[in-house]
């Protein structure tokens, strides 16, 4: 079967968006000295590694990334690289797509036993239609689709080449 790619971004605008969404963090977190970014396994880490590097030259923010590792499809266990109190912490959840809301939700769970002082999102690509009440925080680009069509962003030797609807 052959996909015809229709591509959204490409390699040079997908790095002003993780820069100024890193600009954003900065901004919203003057107040914060530590942030934990949650980050979904693969893509999600991906993007946590692009903007703790633009932050790192922008900001004096300390940023920690915890890996999470769930099935997207049937996320009922939640598995985070670091375990930790995060009573009156900042956590950041992150991912590459923000499809249903589903994945992001079932993500924080983890977090909820504590006390956060504040939970945030962040996806470089959001979809406009939710089937669960997951608000982003930090949109690169907000894309409306089909339930049929599916966005999917594509890295490359840690960066990101390209992201394309299909």
């Amino acid at each position: 079967m052959n996909i015809e790619k229709k591509y959204i971004l490409d390699k040079e605008t997908a790095a002003r968006k993780i820069k100024r969404l890193a600009y954003e963090i900065a901004e919203r977190n003057y107040d914060t000295q530590l942030i934990y970014f949650a980050a979904i396994t693969q893509s999600g880490m991906a993007v946590a590694n692009l903007l703790m590097k633009e932050l790192k030259e922008i900001s004096n923010l300390y940023i920690t990334v915890i890996e999470i590792s769930l099935d997207k499809k049937n996320p009922t266990d939640v598995i985070l690289s670091l375990k930790t109190d995060f009573t009156n912490q900042t956590i950041l959840l992150i991912d590459d797509v923000s499809n249903s809301g589903q994945t992001m939700l079932y993500a924080l769970r983890p977090f909820l036993q504590y006390h956060p002082r504040k939970i945030q999102t962040l996806a470089l690509v959001e979809r406009t239609h939710k089937a669960f009440p997951v608000n982003i925080d930090y949109v690169g680009m907000s894309v409306a689709t089909t339930l049929e069509e599916h966005i999917y962003v594509e890295f490359e030797k840690g960066e990101i080449s390209g992201a394309y609807m299909y």
